[in-house]
């Protein structure tokens, strides 16, 4: 329960208590309602409840002397200037001749001065009339159909925690605290001014728009400033912006605790200062500003403050300078401003506000004065003032009031029935006295729909509140040195998400020291390839940057994460963005391509001279006795084994994967099924019983045969590989993360090694054969020669499997190439070697005799 209301419950307790005689400390406190500061007579009265004064007097509560009661002084040129409005409107209404015709509208304005204590004052005045009613009976009618107030929030609470149970519509010019559009708490107030609840989000998305993530912030102690920063502070959280430090100052405070806040702003890393504050609280931080000397911060202020013209002073120039902010839009209003310059004590001479205003404009006095203060003569002239109250240029809050004014105008005369009788001219209302009841007056309220002269549509949605659309200013310099409030932006809350807020391109006045944005960060943004890190115990806008992983990248600044690139890819050197990884295959380009290739080459080359070689000596007795059929077909398998390494070297494609393997196997098979063949002639040859025949003819057609059915039994094998599973080129990304290993897939493993271990299996029975002839004639003894070049053979393909099986990437090709060009040198130079040294070098020896010679 608020405290007017409980003022309102101790006077009562007090007048039952002690009788209608005795009055109580807290009720002479409150004083009486009083009069009026301006008011006119009509048939409807519209009441206003305006901050004309800010400085209220605080009596000192003994509760043993009776207080004196509230004083409030220093006016307010700016509200008066709302005051003034708000009677314009209501002159002009009535010499308007379509709206509330035959009906005058009278008003009652009274001083809330700022201060909740002194609005219940005015709110108690406003409803039940001039006099004092604790005395009298209460009169179920209020003296006015609404109340145009209050400026401030907690101000506007009172009122209608008041006002509000007897179903008085309340339209402020000025609260924008968001907790006001709870209907049911506040089912008679609206107001001419969005919720503070769309300017929180918009000031949250404009620090966010300019990389301002670590801002400060400070905020009026009521319910103005403690809900607007609450609902601030939860829209920047979800913007990303951090909020360093968050102060509240209330204009009651002490000196002392103003100067601390002043300090803590001073101590704070951030350059960007939030303040969500009323003018009286700015006012008194200001000064404590300029006694610290507190410059080289970026203001960014709420629409309290922002458009403030009392603000814009030299004095304030090294503080204030680029301050941004959202404000309603202005507007122009015809004849206020003639209006305005009208305001003369000789209105009214009775009128104490009036002669105070005039007194406060001119600096003058009407009473004799012995300090040689200038005598007030009434004849001076508003036109040659500037001030606050004659500044029309900002028409702002005062467009707010006067489209309050007309807001009940519209609902009265809707309420009335004004013009339905279906005539033109003349138009009248169906006026009694009941149909004026404020419970009716917010009925219609809630309804109203027009639009003004300057084509400014007004209405309420659900809450009471209006369309909320701002427009961004900044403070600038005219050319004259003069600040000025030039349009940067927009916000307009109806607008999708994304669309909202938007700025307009032209150029924007910084803070004075800093002539460019600001930067107000917690932590310097992290550059692509790093990512942000929290630091334990701070805000998440405090990060240090670390690089990105190998395989990932963050190329964006300030990534909160780093993003794995996709298979094929890998991060570029600085981690800033995703690369074709580099695809690795042993070519034809690179040194070991290239060695192997000339080493291929050179053994197929040596093997086609030997075969040449044995040619030309084709009819000597050691080429006959070497079985020359055998020879020529082993030398010319060779060739083909030497050459097959190169189908292993380069790119692997589906070709090229499917040749490789079954060259390989099919070659090998051949060169073997040949050697095994010439293993049996010699064991045949040396244990026949004709030695003089060396080679028997009928082992020929065997000889064939077996060569022939081994290689194709090798082919079968071959075909159902290449049938059922065969290779084909595979990306092996798994093995090395930072690059792909383009290989050839056996497709079956069983296809595979079953090739293989049928040319092992050919090479194992070559090797026993030649091991058990290897005691036969030295003159001759070519089994001991074959079991050499076996040996060797099987000694590479042996090793071959483990070092196969554990050799990474490109490495793996290159130990199938030596294997098949080791076991191919060691079958040529075990088999041929002696024999070319004996046809080439020792001619002499290349007889039949020496081929025949056996051991004694």
């Amino acid at each position: 329960m608020s405290d007017c209301v409980y003022t309102m419950l101790l006077c009562l307790l007090f007048v039952g208590a002690f009788g209608a005689d005795h009055d109580t400390t807290v009720c002479e406190m409150l004083g009486s309602p009083g009069f009026p500061l301006l008011a006119k007579e009509g048939d409807l009265i519209i009441g206003g409840a305006f901050s004309i004064h800010t400085q209220v007097s605080n009596p000192p509560l003994s509760f043993t002397d009776t207080p004196d009661p509230l004083k409030c002084s220093r006016i307010n040129f700016r509200e008066f200037r709302f005051a003034q409005t708000m009677i314009f409107a209501i002159e002009e209404i009535n010499n308007s001749s379509s709206l509330l015709p035959n009906i005058s509208v009278g008003y009652k304005v009274f001083d809330s001065c700022g201060s909740t204590l002194a609005s219940t004052r005015a709110v108690m005045g406003l409803m039940n009339g001039e006099e004092r009613t604790l005395r009298k009976t209460c009169s179920s009618q209020s003296s006015v159909q609404a109340i145009i107030g209050a400026s401030e929030s907690s101000s506007t609470i009172v009122m209608l925690q008041m006002c509000g149970i007897f179903q008085i519509p309340v339209i402020s010019y000025f609260a924008t605290c968001a907790c006001l559009s709870n209907r049911k708490e506040y089912p008679s107030f609206f107001r001419t001014i969005p919720s503070d609840y769309y300017q929180s989000r918009a000031l949250a998305k404009l620090v966010k728009h300019l990389g301002w993530t670590w801002v400060g912030a400070v905020r009026s102690d009521n319910d103005y400033g403690n809900n607007g920063m609450a609902t601030f502070i939860a829209a920047a959280n979800l913007e990303g912006v951090c909020i360093e430090y968050s102060e509240a100052i209330s204009r009651t405070d002490p000196s002392e605790q103003v100067a601390r806040v002043v300090r803590v702003i001073l101590g704070g890393s951030a350059r960007v200062l939030v303040a969500f504050l009323s003018y009286s609280e700015m006012d008194a931080l200001l000064e404590e500003a300029l006694n610290q000397n507190l410059t080289g911060l970026q203001w960014v202020g709420s629409e309290s403050w922002i458009t403030a013209g009392h603000l814009t002073n030299k004095r304030y120039s090294a503080i204030l300078t680029g301050s941004m902010g959202f404000t309603i839009r202005k507007t122009k209003i015809a004849g206020l401003q003639e209006f305005l310059l009208q305001v003369n004590p000789s209105q009214d001479p009775q009128n104490d506000v009036l002669r105070e205003f005039w007194e406060a404009t001119f600096d003058c006095s009407f009473q004799p004065s012995l300090h040689g203060q200038t005598q007030c003569s009434g004849s001076e002239r508003l036109q040659d003032i500037s001030n606050p109250f004659t500044d029309v240029s900002e028409l702002r809050i005062s467009n707010n009031v006067y489209k309050a004014v007309y807001a009940v105008a519209h609902a009265l005369h809707n309420m009335l029935k004004c013009g339905q009788s279906g005539e033109v001219v003349n138009q009248s209302c169906a006026w009694k006295d009941h149909l004026a009841e404020p419970k009716q007056v917010v009925k219609h309220l809630q309804r109203v729909n027009f639009t003004l002269w300057s084509g400014e549509r007004v209405y309420f949605d659900g809450n009471g509140d209006p369309a909320a659309t701002y427009e961004l200013v900044n403070w600038q310099k005219n050319r004259e040195g003069e600040t000025v409030f030039v349009a940067v932006g927009s916000y307009d809350a109806s607008l999708p998400n994304g669309k909202q807020f938007t700025m307009n391109g032209i150029n924007i006045t910084w803070a004075a020291e800093t002539l460019k944005r600001p930067q107000s960060v917690c932590s310097e943004s992290c550059p692509p390839g790093f990512r942000q890190a929290v630091i334990k115990g701070k805000p998440i806008c405090c990060f240090s940057c670390i690089a990105c992983a190998a395989g990932e990248i963050g190329n964006l600044n300030n990534s909160a994460e780093c993003s794995q690139c996709p298979l094929e890819y890998w991060s570029n050197e600085n981690h800033s963005q995703c690369v074709p990884k580099v695809i690795e295959f042993l070519s034809f380009g690179e040194t070991m391509g290239a060695l192997l290739t000339t080493f291929s080459l050179f053994g197929a080359s040596l093997t086609v001279v030997v075969l040449c070689v044995f040619f030309r000596f084709r009819h000597t007795p050691l080429v006959k006795a070497s079985n020359s059929e055998l020879s020529f077909l082993l030398l010319f398998s060779l060739t083909l084994c030497f050459l097959c390494s190169l189908t292993f070297i380069g790119q692997p494609t589906e070709w090229s994967c499917m040749l490789r393997h079954t060259a390989f196997g099919i070659t090998f098979a051949l060169c073997m099924s040949c050697v095994l063949a010439k293993t049996i002639a010699v064991v045949i040859a040396f244990k026949a019983k004709r030695p003089a025949n060396t080679v028997p003819q009928c082992s020929l057609p065997l000889q064939r045969t077996s060569v022939l059915s081994c290689t194709l039994l090798q082919v079968l094998v071959c075909m159902l590989w290449l049938t059922l599973a065969p290779p084909f080129p595979y990306k092996n990304a798994a093995h090395a993360t930072e690059r792909i290993i383009l290989e050839c897939d056996v497709g079956s493993p069983v296809g595979f090694w079953a090739v293989l271990g049928y040319i092992g299996l050919l090479a194992a029975l070559c090797f026993i054969l030649a091991f058990l002839a290897r005691k036969l004639p030295d003159n001759f003894n070519e089994a001991k020669f074959i079991t050499f070049s076996m040996l060797i053979f099987c000694a590479v393909w042996v090793t071959f499997i483990p070092t196969y099986v554990s050799s990474p990437g490109k490495f793996t090709v290159a130990v199938e190439i030596f294997a098949i060009l080791a076991s191919s040198f060691g079958l040529l130079f075990c088999i041929y070697a002696p024999k070319c040294y004996i046809l080439l070098l020792k001619p002499e020896r290349n007889t039949k005799k020496d081929m025949m010679g056996r051991n004694q």
